[in-house]
This record gives structure tokens, C-alpha cells and sequence, in this order.
């Protein structure tokens, strides 16, 4: 009997908490897959590549997942607290009939621990799919292939998972059991009016909503004027102005609600002002549970707009040019390919001729590079570059060789003429400099060599001139073939050669695969070479690190914020039902009430979305702005577009939770009409 008392009321709380059980849900399928990183399709061929990087990420999994749990027991406690205030009555008449605290303590955790068991097992088979899905569409975009995937279960994952829910859930449990265990049956059925916050009077609300448009904005020119990198004292700054701002917006919005009722409700028809001051008052009873939820779907667009961003920008930002550059002759070349088990998997091989140049023999003068970079604004890039410059010039390179590079990429030759030169540089990644490059191109400054003055062409080319990190050119200039033999000290040898893999191998086997095969026969030949492996597995490391983690936090406290702003309303119409009651006495209509009710939630969720939005705009401004600079030759189109769609996500996430709560309210709202029609019989 006991036992089934639990299930009906645990089946009960899920029926009528709708919103709080999809969210333990939701959490379920979030540990899983951040615990379960480690079995996935990408991880385990980052193991091959970059196995001291990923060690040093998996030492940092736990961290997220404490953190994780940290503000899941804050979620689960709003909500247990919400259901036990609906519950005192029950609670107080268990305890006048002789049930024995122990008894009605020990029924409580058995409701809990029943619905962690129900969220479990709804929420891990969701998880299977959802981390099965992200680790094949992975598998399929960084080029391993269909074959590459391999279906895997995490043990460890799911114990750790279940383990810290349900560790989660009791403990919230056991905080509200000790706080109702000090309460007696006669207070437990009394009813509870609406919880209050020390309220401030019209004149100071308006100062702190004045105070607290200065402070964001203060932020907001913090974040766009002094952040430049991960500082903690700037970093610091902005959270202390833009926590303050907020919450000082949030008390202070009360009174526009105020005023904006005094102007318009006496000329307003139904339920207006009524619904104005239950919003007034929700606000400014409130205003500290919104603004805290405002400040967390603030961090949720921060964290998926920064995930977004580097997943974008690493994607684009490496093009794949040579997929190996091998040192040696042309006849150790041809007797590696021969050596492979199928060479058709080469789609060819062409000497990369870079050198030093030879300034012993040879006069130049770069006094018109200099003074063009001289008239750009002044930056750290463009001091460390007049510095560097200062220096003289040091490597050349073919323009036969970087053509047949830009062939095997699809792109078309460059045309240097008899008097032209190409500017090149591998710091793409550094976009800063690489603007002041382009700028400088613009006026097509000349350089001297030999008496001769060349001019510079106004693309700047940044093409990968090998397949990972052989060398790096800060600066270097592309120059004719005769000038290259003539300028060069060692202009005969070529500097090494880049071997490109076929594209049918890479239709067949995905594209991380075939390079893998080949690397596997070269790597037997005793030739000195570098892979495309080491710079695409060094790339997704950076991915998964910043992107996937910060998606994952994004998504988190997306779910927290959102539960914590439908929770709280709910809280609130829970105590103020018996308003609710009178309004039914005086006749208004169900369907009224119902309709008066969901645009106070509305309201409720847009006050605190729309605070975090014009928030996020200049957050991830300074962010795009100062130290997460996307790389250059990143696309636009495939940024804005990631963008779209994540935010076109966003609303439809905001109104689902929208919904859930307005169907939760207007369920109350009905119990009550039925409940006064069976007190009437």
C-alpha cells in the first residue's frame, strides 16, 4: 500500500510538472553526453593524433560535469520546493491523521528516487541516439567515413550519470525535508500568500532603473573599448558592472509597469489592470529570481555564439592544400608511391621551391612596403611587423610552385608579369594582421631589388605551402621562376614535396582515412615527412575543446534559466490563487482567466529574455571584436548562417518552454473552477 501511494504520487507530480520532468530529462541526456565524450568517433581518432591534448581535455570533463551539477540542484530545489508548497495541505493533513515525520520523510524520498528511476530511463535511450547521431554526422564531416563510425555504449558514462542525478535530487530533497520537518500540521495547512521581497518605494525604483542603464552601459563600453583578451581585471570589471546593471534594471522596471497601467487601465476593458498589477507585482517580488535568470540565458547565448564561432572559424580557417610534405629526391618520391599497396590512391606530387634569399649578392630596398604600412593606424601587429621588416627579407617563393599548389586546390594561377610580386604569409589565423596587410595592398607600395623596383600585388595569399608546420612564414615574397633561381641561395633543391591524395580515395574511404592508409605505407619507407593529420587533428582539438564545451554549458543553463523564470511564475500564481477564485465568485470566465494568465507569462518571459538579448548583442560583439578574432578567409555566409539557424532554434526552444508553462497555468486555473463547483455542491 505504501508503495503504491509513492507511484500514484510520483505519476501525479510528473502530470502536473510537465516542464520540471522534461528538464530532468533534458539534464539526463546533457551528462550522458558530455561524460561519454571520450567514446566518440572523434575523440578516439584524435587519440591517434593528439593523444597528450586529449588526456589534458578528458582531466577537464569532471570539472564541467561539478559545475554541471552545481547548477542542476539549484533547478532541482526551485522545483521540489514548488511541488511541496502545493502539496502542504496534504502534507499537514498526513501529519494531523498520525503519520509519523519519519514515515512521510521516508515517502518523499521514495517519490524522488521513483522519478529519477522514470527520468532515467526515459532520458538515457534519448541520449544513445543523440550522441550516436553527433558522433556518425562528425565522423561524416571531418572525413572518416561511415566506416569510420563505431557504435559504442559508455558504462562508465551512464553509472557517473545516474550516480549524480539521483545524488542531485535526493540531496534538494533532503534540504526541503529538514526545512517542512520544523513546521507544524496547523501551519502546514494554512495558506501561504505570495512571497515578498523587501519592497522599494516608486522613487527609488526609477533611480535604480536610471543607475542601472549607466552601469550597462558602462559594461557595454567596457566590453568594446578595454577587452583585448582574457584579462581578469577587465573581465572582472564587466561582470561586476553588468550583474549590478541588471539587477538594478529589474527592480527599477516596475515602475514603468506602474505608470504605464495608471495611463491606460481605467480606459481598458476586462482583466487589463488586473493584469498589470499582477505583473507589477511579480517583478518586483521577483526581480532577483529574473535577473538571475536573465544573467544565465546571457552566459547560454554567449557560450553557444563563442561555440559557434570557433566551429565556424576552425572549419574554414585551415584549407587543406597538401596532404603531405616529404623531404628527399624526386626518384625517393616515385619509390615511396611505388611502394604503397595501391599508388592510385596518389593523385600526384609537385616540388615546393622556397628559399632563403640572398642578400650578400643581392641589393633591395623595402622602403615603399615600409612607408605604406607606416600610413596604417597604429596596432601591436603593425609594430611587431615595421620590426620584422627592419630585419630585411629573408624567404622567397616559385611562383611556378605556388601555382601548382593553388592548382591541386582549384584555384587559379597567379599572374606576377615581369615587374610584380606576391606578398605572403602563413599568420592567417592572426586576422588583425592580416588586415593590415590587405590594407597596405591596397596602394600597391614597390620594392627595390637589384636597382629594379617591383610592385605588389594587391591579393594577399596565404595558402598552406605545406601540410602542417614544417615552416613558418611570417613574411615571404611569391617571385617569377628566373628571379626565384637567381635571388636564392639554394635555389636548385626544392624545399620539399607536396603529395596530394586522390579524390577517389577520399569518395571511398572519407577523406581522415585515406590520408591515414598512406600515412601508414609512407611511414615504412624511411622518408623524413609531415601529415595533414597532425594540423586537421590539432584544428578539431580546438573544436571539441571550445566548441563543444561551450555549446554543451550554453545549452545548460539555457534549460536552468528558462525553468527557473516558468518556475518562479508558477510559484507565484500558486500562492495568489485565491485572487483567482474571487475573480471566478465575481463571474469572470474560465477562458478569461486563462487568457489573462498567459499574457502575464508572456510578459514574465519576455522582460527577462529580452534583458539577456540586448545583453548578448554587445557581448558577443566585444567577444567577435577583441580575442576571438575569426580567422581570415573565413566565410561569412557559413558564420551568419550557423548563426540563423542556432537562433531560429533559440525561439522555437522559448516558445516550447512558453507553451509548457501556460498549459501548467492554465491547468491550475481549471482546477480551481472545478474546485469551486464541488465546495458549490
Amino acid at each position: 500500500m505504501f508503495f503504491r501511494q509513492i507511484r500514484r504520487s510520483a505519476a501525479k507530480n510528473r502530470k502536473n510538472n510537465s516542464l520540471f520532468f522534461g528538464t530532468l530529462v533534458a539534464a539526463i541526456v546533457a551528462f550522458y553526453t558530455l561524460l561519454s565524450l571520450e567514446s566518440q568517433d572523434v575523440i578516439r581518432f584524435l587519440k591517434t593524433l593528439e593523444s597528450d591534448a586529449i588526456e589534458r581535455l578528458m582531466l577537464l570533463i569532471p570539472v564541467v560535469y561539478a559545475v554541471s551539477l552545481f547548477f542542476v540542484f539549484f533547478l532541482v530545489y526551485f522545483a521540489y520546493r514548488y511541488q511541496m508548497d502545493g502539496r502542504r495541505k496534504e502534507f499537514g493533513l498526513y501529519l494531523m491523521l498520525g503519520m509519523g515525520r519519519g514515515r512521510l520523510f521516508a515517502m518523499l524520498m521514495g517519490e524522488t528516487l521513483w522519478n529519477s528511476l522514470v527520468s532515467v530511463l526515459a532520458g538515457l535511450p534519448i541520449a544513445l541516439l543523440l550522441t550516436e547521431g553527433i558522433s556518425l554526422a562528425t565522423a561524416k564531416v571531418i572525413g572518416l567515413g561511415i566506416v569510420g563510425h563505431k557504435i559504442s555504449l559508455s558504462l562508465p558514462a551512464v553509472l557517473w550519470s545516474v550516480a549524480g542525478f539521483i545524488l542531485v535530487q535526493c540531496f534538494a530533497m533532503l534540504v526541503l525535508c529538514a526545512q517542512y520537518s520544523r513546521k507544524e500540521p496547523m501551519e502546514l495547512m494554512q495558506a501561504v500568500g505570495p512571497e515578498r521581497q523587501a519592497a522599494a518605494g516608486e522613487k527609488r525604483r526609477k533611480a535604480s532603473l536610471i543607475l542601472g542603464l549607466l552601469l550597462l552601459l558602462m559594461a557595454y563600453g567596457a566590453g568594446i573599448l578595454l577587452l583585448r583578451g582574457f584579462g581578469l581585471p577587465v573581465i572582472a570589471l564587466i561582470f561586476l558592472l553588468g550583474g549590478s546593471g541588471t539587477f538594478l534594471v529589474f527592480q527599477g522596471i516596475g515602475s514603468l509597469i506602474g505608470e504605464r497601467i495608471q495611463r491606460k487601465g481605467p480606459s481598458q476593458p476586462g482583466l487589463y489592470t488586473f493584469t498589470g498589477r499582477q505583473i507589477q507585482e511579480s517583478v518586483v517580488d521577483q526581480y532577483k529570481a529574473l535577473a538571475v535568470a536573465s544573467l544565465l540565458l546571457l552566459l547560454a547565448l554567449a557560450c553557444i555564439s563563442f561555440g559557434i564561432g570557433m566551429a565556424a572559424g576552425r572549419g574554414s580557417g585551415e584549407t587543406r592544400t597538401a596532404d603531405f610534405s616529404v623531404k628527399g629526391t624526386e626518384a625517393e618520391i616515385q619509390e615511396g608511391i611505388r611502394r604503397l599497396d595501391d599508388p592510385s590512391m596518389i593523385a600526384g606530387y609537385y616540388p615546393m621551391y622556397l628559399g632563403h634569399m640572398d642578400i650578400d649578392a643581392h641589393a633591395y630596398s623595402l622602403k615603399g612596403l615600409q612607408e605604406a604600412i607606416l600610413k596604417q593606424p597604429d596596432s601591436t601587429q603593425k609594430s611587431s611587423l615595421q620590426d620584422h621588416l627592419g630585419y630585411g627579407l629573408e624567404y622567397v617563393i616559385s611562383e611556378a610552385s605556388y601555382n601548382q599548389l593553388r592548382a591541386s586546390i582549384g584555384k587559379d594561377p597567379i599572374e606576377l608579369g615581369t615587374d610584380g610580386i606576391g606578398l605572403y604569409t602563413s599568420m592567417k589565423d592572426d586576422r588583425a594582421f592580416t588586415d593590415l596587410l590587405e590594407h597596405t595592398l591596397k596602394s600597391r607600395p614597390e620594392v627595390s631589388i637589384d636597382g629594379q623596383d617591383y610592385r605588389l600585388l594587391t591579393e594577399l595569399y596565404s595558402d598552406n605551402v605545406v601540410a602542417d608546420r614544417e615552416i613558418t612564414l611570417y613574411i615571404a615574397f611569391i617571385v617569377p621562376d628566373e628571379k626565384y633561381l637567381a635571388w636564392t641561395k639554394d635555389g636548385q633543391a626544392p624545399f620539399c614535396w607536396n603529395i596530394t591524395v586522390s579524390q577517389e580515395a577520399v569518395d571511398e574511404l572519407g577523406l581522415m582515412q585515406a590520408i591515414q592508409k598512406v600515412d601508414e605505407r609512407l611511414s615504412f619507407t624511411g622518408l623524413e615527412y609531415e601529415s595533414y593529420l597532425s594540423g586537421i587533428g590539432r584544428n578539431l582539438f580546438y573544436t571539441v575543446a571550445s566548441s563543444y564545451l561551450s555549446i554543451y554549458l550554453g545549452v545548460l543553463f539555457l534549460l536552468i534559466s528558462n525553468t527557473v523564470i516558468g518556475l518562479k511564475y508558477l510559484m507565484q500564481q500558486h500562492a495568489c490563487r485565491q485572487r483567482y477564485r474571487t475573480l471566478l465568485m465575481l463571474g469572470a470566465g474560465t477562458k478569461e482567466l486563462c487568457k489573462c494568465a498567459g499574457r502575464q507569462i508572456g510578459i514574465f518571459f519576455l522582460l527577462a529574455i529580452g534583458v539577456a538579448a540586448v545583453n548578448s548583442i554587445f557581448a558577443v560583439w566585444s567577444m567577435f571584436g577583441s580575442f576571438m578574432r575569426l580567422p581570415a578567409g573565413t566565410a561569412a555566409s557559413k558564420v551568419f548562417l550557423m548563426a540563423g539557424v542556432a537562433f531560429l532554434l533559440f525561439l522555437v526552444f522559448e516558445w516550447i518552454y512558453i507553451h509548457v508553462v501556460i498549459s501548467a497555468s492554465h491547468r491550475e486555473i481549471r482546477t480551481l473552477r472545478a474546485t469551486d463547483g464541488r465546495n458549490a455542491l
